[in-house]
């Protein structure tokens, strides 16, 4: 029977890759809340031990970002025939050593049952420590991780239970450890999202939470928060428009915004003053359609599951931005321009919104070219990072062949810097956990230095999950993404204001000599010329004394030479 449904569920799939409509799942609803859903279809099953067999684990280090693998084993290694995706990151905002990362884990290839896959580090991402899932042998999926200011990391997971359906359970560590409790029921449904306050106002520590209405415990709620620490939840209520595939954010007041998809792909967003307010119940003050011209949408062929999510964020800096409200999605565009990644802002707090910006920069007239997965972040400072998968490159008939591109605006969004492709390419077909799809979403958290990011790709043949961190950097400077550098110079942040950290490793001890330049090569100064140790150096160089432009910082060491191009901005 599973055989004859699989071989309709293809022919649909076939025939809507030539009409190009939404597809509708097999509850024949007429909106596009029906469309995805999560559930236990293939039965638990664990590699065997005579299967085990392991590769080395991708990594790779430029000056523009670092990436490596962590979905590993105890020793560091892949594990090969397993696969991992739909990944989201929380970052300790008093120690960004300390991060965590939560997966979609498929110990087998050969089924798609899922679980509540996690790791830790607290070096900065260099390494990574992975337990056993959290409820080994429970299927769980679709993983949301925060942080708060205490840095308590806290891990909203889905399940689904016979009888009662979907349901949420959020499970949290005390502010030291990387233990995860034993959870607390949180409501929920299926695409769950969630954010806590850290503004510092009357919500402070709030934590909010919305799924798709379709796939729920408490049907037709789709919203609950908890004004505790996550011991209690509301009871469920409504959000107008009954938004799906989104996300939650707070101002800088504490005001609460929530964007998603409506039933026909239009993308909403939603204002609350009074979430924050544990003493009274939570009202929405107004919602509004946001153009991003194109429409939100899900099982386009690029991905067998959505083109990602919708994104919200503000700016919660005390710069001339301020209380800026920043929208971005990848939408279908229904022209020879398949998907790009759009974006759009509110300085009036989300009343109204300036025209949509097409952030990817590749020709609107190439043919069949997808931006999908588009993900943003805001950093303190008001820097706004937006990643996306691109197909802009791919080779021949290879149409689906992706990169990872980036780009940044620091100045509200009005203008963006020229895209960077930050990784080699991939086949995001391959690998797949007897489930056609790569997950449906990344996640991003910006700090001032640079852009934390948890995403999926197939570089080792399979599906796997990466961490990387993203350094803002001068556009145009060319990257070779296929060999990792020895000396692994990078400097951050880049441009520079005042100081900037540079950082790079050496593996014996030896002479190293680093010094600033002019673009012409005359040395401004000499940062480092001594016998060092091997391991990894930081060094806080500042540039008070040099003027707005562009300059060389140049490393040598190991009789390797490195040069990075920064700006220095006064």
């Amino acid at each position: 029977m599973k055989l004859v449904f699989n071989y309709i569920a293809g022919i649909i799939v076939i025939c809507m890759l030539f009409v190009k409509l939404p597809l509708h799942s097999q509850n024949n609803k007429s909106d596009l809340r029906y469309m995805h859903n999560e559930i236990p279809d293939d039965p638990y099953m664990p590699m065997p031990a005579d299967k085990y067999k392991t590769s080395p684990a991708y990594r790779y280090r430029s000056s523009i970002i670092f990436t490596t693998q962590v979905n590993i084993n105890e020793n560091g290694e892949n594990i090969l025939g397993d696969a991992a995706n739909e990944p989201s990151i929380a970052v300790d905002p008093n120690d960004p050593d300390r991060i965590v990362i939560g997966w979609r884990q498929f110990d087998n290839v050969a089924s798609n049952f899922r679980q509540a896959g996690n790791a830790y580090s607290d070096d900065g991402g260099e390494s990574w420590t992975v337990p056993d899932p959290i409820e080994q042998g429970v299927f769980r999926s679709d993983p949301v991780l925060e942080v708060d200011n205490y840095g308590i990391f806290y891990y909203n997971s889905l399940t689904y239970v016979q009888d009662t359906g979907y349901r949420c359970n959020i499970y949290k560590t005390d502010h030291e450890s990387f233990t995860w409790d034993e959870g607390t029921y949180a409501l929920g449904g299926d695409k769950q999202w969630m954010h806590i306050d850290k503004t510092g106002g009357i919500g402070e520590g709030n934590i909010y939470e919305f799924w798709n209405v379709a796939f729920s415990i408490c049907r037709p709620g789709l919203y609950t928060r908890s004004t505790d620490g996550g011991l209690t939840y509301d009871e469920c209520d409504g959000i107008p428009f009954d938004p799906i595939w989104g996300t939650v954010t707070t101002g800088p007041d504490g005001e609460m915004y929530t964007v998603g998809m409506k039933s026909d792909g239009e993308v909403v967003v939603t204002k609350s003053s009074t979430a924050q307010n544990p003493d009274i119940q939570t009202s929405w003050d107004f919602t509004v359609i946001v153009n991003l011209n194109g429409l939100m949408g899900g099982w386009r062929p690029i991905n067998g599951g959505l083109l990602g999510q919708a994104w919200i964020d503000t700016d919660r800096s005390n710069g001339t931005n301020r209380g800026n409200v920043y929208l971005l999605a990848s939408v279908d565009k229904d022209t020879i321009d398949v998907a790009d990644v759009m974006f759009a802002r509110s300085t009036d707090g989300g009343h109204t919104w300036d025209p949509p910006v097409r952030i990817n920069d590749d020709d609107p007239e190439e043919d069949n070219v997808w931006q999908w997965f588009g993900t943003m972040s805001v950093a303190p400072n008001g820097r706004i990072d937006a990643i996306w998968l691109d197909t802009r490159d791919a080779p021949g008939t290879n149409e689906f062949i992706s990169e990872l591109y980036y780009s940044f605006s620091s100045d509200g969004g009005l203008t963006w810097s020229e895209n960077e492709r930050l990784s080699e390419s991939f086949n995001p077909k391959v690998g797949y956990p007897n489930q056609n799809k790569m997950g449906d979403y990344f996640h991003m958290v910006s700090h001032n230095n640079g852009a934390h990011l948890a995403w999926c790709n197939t570089i080792n043949g399979e599906q796997d999950v990466y961490y990387s961190f993203i350094t803002p950097w001068v556009v145009g400077v060319e990257e070779d993404y296929s060999n990792d550098n020895n000396l692994s110079f990078i400097n951050y942040p880049n441009p520079v204001r005042d100081k900037t950290t540079l950082r790079y490793q050496i593996n014996k001890t030896t002479d190293v000599n680093i010094t600033i330049t002019d673009i012409y090569g005359k040395t401004i100064d000499v940062i480092a010329d001594e016998i060092q140790l091997e391991g990894i150096h930081n060094i806080v160089y500042n540039t008070d004394n040099l003027k707005s432009g562009i300059y060389l910082l140049n490393i040598f060491a190991e009789g390797q030479s490195e040069t990075i191009k920064i700006s220095v901005i006064k």
